[in-house]
């Protein structure tokens, strides 16, 4: 039985101190959201095989292996054991560039125990419904808290692989310190070597993974066929960011930021600071953002060049337009759906898959989205429709 809903599609009207944005264009209209898959315990993270399958992470510490139709194939075995536990677990999943090739896939996940656990990245090879030749590659500096990991995975045109570290929220400190890797998004080979390329490989006392510092706690992450990095990274109260990753350059916490502290006290008296990079956009108050991704495909193209940002606090999936570079109009999406958007995604085909949890305030709970066009437009009206499969 499939049931059916009319959802919103609503422009951005949140509050924002910079920069101020424009009215996002008219909402597209004939836009389909089907529920792919469902019946997911918090579903982290998401990777699209080249012949249409899917892997799914449950942050309590399953994979799952679907098929193009969201139907569950494979509880995948061999699966690293993780730290589960408040923000941490199992986390992100991507393909190696030649996936086809040689079927390795990167987990990062938090691992160890509360008083001392990491940020980890383990490559595997995935082979039917099993992983083997699994390798650790990559462990961050250790910390005592279960917060604050970053963990997202994207590869860069050259094959080497990027990973957000968070701080620990307890060591903002140690963002700004180049003998940590806390606070970071690093740079590695495949093998997880380091490059010899990495902005700090010959600066003594730093560690040589680290290409970007002063992060928070970035959850998105994604790399565009020119090379461009964009990041999505959570700021206390208020000051989540949208940054354009360089190497070698500070973005600033917790030194200048947009954002106080819970408590409501400052957490320093600077916004900006010489020498530290401003963000793309940031956001006050916070809207809580998870993935991000570029959008490119034939299906939208009204939609290409702009950015898409899994939005968890304000439970939406938002549209940043962009004109050569400099934001220009916001969209919010799918808010009626009231879920936290963890991911998205932009499949071959030119749909979005986006991954969604804590849905209807149910704990534990999560689904996959996938949106696509529908064949003929159905009416004049700011709507759009969803497909609900029933049963996991």
């Amino acid at each position: 039985m499939i049931r059916s809903i009319h959802l919103r599609a609503a422009v951005a009207c949140t509050s924002l101190v910079a920069p101020l944005l424009s009215s996002a264009e008219p909402a597209i209209n004939d836009m389909h959201v089907e529920v792919l898959a469902d019946g997911f315990d918090t579903p982290w993270g998401l990777a699209l095989l080249p012949d249409g399958r899917m892997l799914v992470t449950e942050r309590a510490g399953q994979l799952h292996l679907l098929d193009a139709q969201g139907q569950r194939v494979a509880a995948i075995k061999n699966v690293p054991e993780a730290f589960a536990k408040l923000q941490g677990g199992l986390l992100d999943v991507a393909l190696h560039p030649n996936f086809e090739r040689n079927a390795t896939i990167y987990l990062s996940l938090a691992h160890g125990h509360q008083k001392h656990n990491t940020t980890r990245v383990v490559r595997a090879v995935l082979q039917g419904d099993a992983l083997v030749d699994a390798k650790v590659i990559f462990d961050n500096t250790p910390k005592g808290t279960s917060v604050h990991y970053g963990g997202r995975l994207a590869f860069m045109p050259d094959g080497t692989l990027l990973v957000t570290t968070g701080e620990g929220a307890d060591y903002r400190e140690d963002a700004q310190r180049l003998d940590s890797l806390l606070g970071k998004i690093v740079r590695l080979n495949d093998d997880g070597s380091i490059p010899s390329d990495n902005p700090f490989v010959n600066t003594p006392g730093a560690h040589p993974a680290i290409w970007s510092y002063g992060h928070r706690n970035p959850q998105g992450l994604f790399v565009d066929t020119s090379g461009t990095v964009y990041a999505a990274e959570h700021g206390p109260r208020g000051g989540d960011e949208v940054n354009i990753i360089e190497p070698k350059t500070n973005y600033g916490w917790p030194i200048a930021t947009h954002g106080i502290d819970y408590t409501g006290g400052r957490i320093s008296p600077f916004e900006t600071y010489e020498g530290m990079q401003e963000p793309l956009l940031y956001w006050t108050p916070s809207i809580g953002p998870g993935g991000i991704a570029m959008y490119r495909g034939a299906m939208f193209p009204e939609w290409e060049g702009d950015l898409f940002v899994a939005v968890l606090g304000h439970k939406h999936l938002r549209r940043i337009d962009l004109d050569e570079g400099k934001v220009v109009a916001q969209e919010i999406l799918l808010e009626d759906l009231q879920g936290r958007f963890r991911q998205v995604e932009v499949g071959a085909e030119g749909a979005l898959y986006a991954v969604v949890e804590f849905v209807g305030e149910r704990p534990n709970s999560g689904r996959i989205l996938k949106i696509t066009r529908q064949p003929s437009r159905q009416s004049a009206d700011d709507s759009s429709h969803l497909s609900m499969r029933a049963g996991p």
